[in-house]
């Protein structure tokens, strides 16, 4: 047991001597959890562990022993020294640790208070730097949750004073009992903020938007990062309002009753590889019927969801703003057997959206009023479809669903259907989707046909989305008769095209029908 001893002594003599030289500098870093991280004064350490130099040689291992212990336990001194309380200097820089200010890592007890007063404290860094006129930057400064699960019953609400270049990362909130319901975890606006109602949508949202003040950005460049959230079905997750340029990565969150993230006004919201749900699960849940809520809300512009899980809620992302993009997404927030929402399109007239490369798992996507909108290069599973439906504007206008794949059970659910009447259609193209298990439409559709006689029906009702309208018209005329019978086209109505020849003849006919209303001819477009 002696010889362990010594050996043991050794390795902390090694390691303290590690400790004492970087650079030639003295650094002591605090092994203690929870301890402060804020710099001793150079007088406390010189005072308390004078310099060393090279490794000294010892005359025996009781010596080597003696020495060890002297340090080991001049190290816990320097350990659990109080900080000054004029020192304000942060170690490693702008970083600013919450269980400095009292926060409880394990949760037992509420943490709104500390957390608020790091923020508030990382918000007041001396600077004569901005980002946008009016909004200081804030140097990149970090308040950082060390791991920590920590328990809140307020919201952490970013000051007042506004202001840009700052990160909050690595560690969980938990929302306690008394969390406000109406309310988010952290918040991103100023008293100065025009708070939009969530369920506003088309007119109303354009209408409530159009306030010069709503799109004045009280912060820009706010990074939240590998963060979990826990609104204990409470409240919403995290709201953003006039900002610019925020950063949502690698965020988890959860058992939000309202929203998980909520974006208003402001421009440029990146919301990458994070996952949300009302409730945990993997697919499958018995509460599935139940799940309420909406996992992103967009209402505002030029936002960005790209590799986003979605696992539980009535609706997984809604877009009521105009010229957003939707990339790499899974979405199984609850199916649409049971009255769920993958994707919903909510600012009809203006969409401006693309979806590309989503996973579209039982549930699907609808659409209101698109004017401009791209579905491309997803997978739709579990007759998981595309829904166009008619609302104020009873138009649809620069829609190209294409490349898709669809998967189905084989009940005859169509791959994108018509919701209510349309008095305009222009600029649509449903084409190269392949489909199993499901009812193809395109608004573009060929087929031959065989036969002897003088007149030939080609019926494309199966295939094409929309009633009665096929707006350009190609066949071809093939016989093996010597003869060389004079034919047209003699009518196109009810999606229905009739081929007529002046003699009866063995021919094949092959016709190819587009519902566009865009085509080009010789040098011009026309319509």
């Amino acid at each position: 047991m002696g010889a362990f001893r010594i050996v043991y002594m050794l390795a902390v003599i090694a390691f303290l001597g590690i400790l004492s030289n970087v650079d030639g500098h003295r650094v002591l870093r605090s092994c203690k959890p929870g301890a402060h991280r804020r710099s001793l004064s150079k007088s406390t350490l010189e005072s308390r562990d004078p310099p060393v130099g090279k490794v000294p040689k010892y005359s025996s291992k009781e010596e080597a022993q003696r020495v060890s212990v002297a340090r080991w336990r001049n190290a816990e001194v320097l350990a659990a020294a109080a900080r000054p309380d004029n020192d304000t200097v942060v170690s490693g820089g702008h970083l600013f640790y919450v269980t400095d200010y009292g926060a409880d890592p394990t949760g037992a007890t509420d943490s709104t208070k500390a957390l608020l007063e790091a923020i508030n404290e990382a918000f007041q860094v001396t600077t004569t730097k901005h980002t946008m006129p009016g909004l200081q930057d804030l140097g990149g400064v970090e308040i950082h949750l060390e791991g920590g699960n920590y328990r809140i019953s307020e919201p952490l609400r970013l000051p007042e004073s506004g202001g840009g270049n700052v990160v909050i990362h690595g560690g969980t909130l938990r929302a306690s009992e008394n969390f406000p319901e109406d309310r988010f975890l952290i918040e991103l606006w100023t008293s100065t903020d025009s708070l939009l109602n969530g369920s506003l949508n088309g007119d109303e949202l354009a209408a409530a938007t159009k306030d010069a003040d709503f799109y004045a950005a009280s912060y820009e460049y706010i990074t939240l990062r590998d963060l979990m959230l826990d609104a204990n079905f409470r409240g919403g997750g995290i709201l953003v309002v006039n900002s610019l340029r925020t950063n949502i990565d690698g965020c988890y969150i959860s058992h939000f009753a309202t929203f998980g993230i909520m974006v208003q006004g402001g421009h440029e919201t990146y919301i990458r590889n994070s996952f949300l749900g009302q409730h945990i699960t993997a697919g499958a849940s018995p509460l599935e019927r139940n799940f309420s809520g909406v996992a992103i809300s967009l209402m505002g512009n030029d936002n960005a969801v790209t590799d986003v899980v979605i696992f539980s809620a009535a609706v997984g992302i809604s877009v009521s703003g105009q010229a957003n993009i939707i990339t790499g997404v899974h979405c199984y927030n609850k199916a649409t057997g049971f009255g769920g929402i993958g994707i919903r399109l909510l600012l009809g007239g203006l969409t401006q959206t693309r979806i590309l490369g989503a996973y579209m798992d039982y549930t699907g996507i609808v659409a209101e009023d698109p004017v401009q909108l791209d579905i491309a290069n997803g997978f739709f599973l579990g007759d998981a479809n595309i829904v166009l439906k008619s609302s104020q504007r009873k138009m649809i206008s620069g829609v190209n669903i294409v490349d898709n794949m669809f998967t189905g059970s084989g009940k005859g659910v169509e791959i994108v259907q018509l919701e209510g009447q349309f008095e305009s259609i222009d600029q649509t193209v449903v084409d190269r989707n392949n489909v199993l298990g499901m009812t193809l439409k395109s608004t573009v559709a060929r087929r031959t046909v065989q036969d002897n006689g003088s007149t030939w029906t080609i019926d494309f009702n199966p295939v094409l989305l929309f009633p009665n309208l096929i707006q350009h018209v190609q066949y071809s005329f093939y016989t093996s008769d010597v003869s060389f019978p004079r034919h047209a086209l003699r009518n196109v109505s009810e999606n229905k095209v009739v081929i007529e020849a002046d003699t009866e003849v063995s021919a094949t006919v092959a016709v190819q029908v587009d519902q566009s209303a865009t085509f080009v001819q010789g040098s011009g477009i026309y319509s």
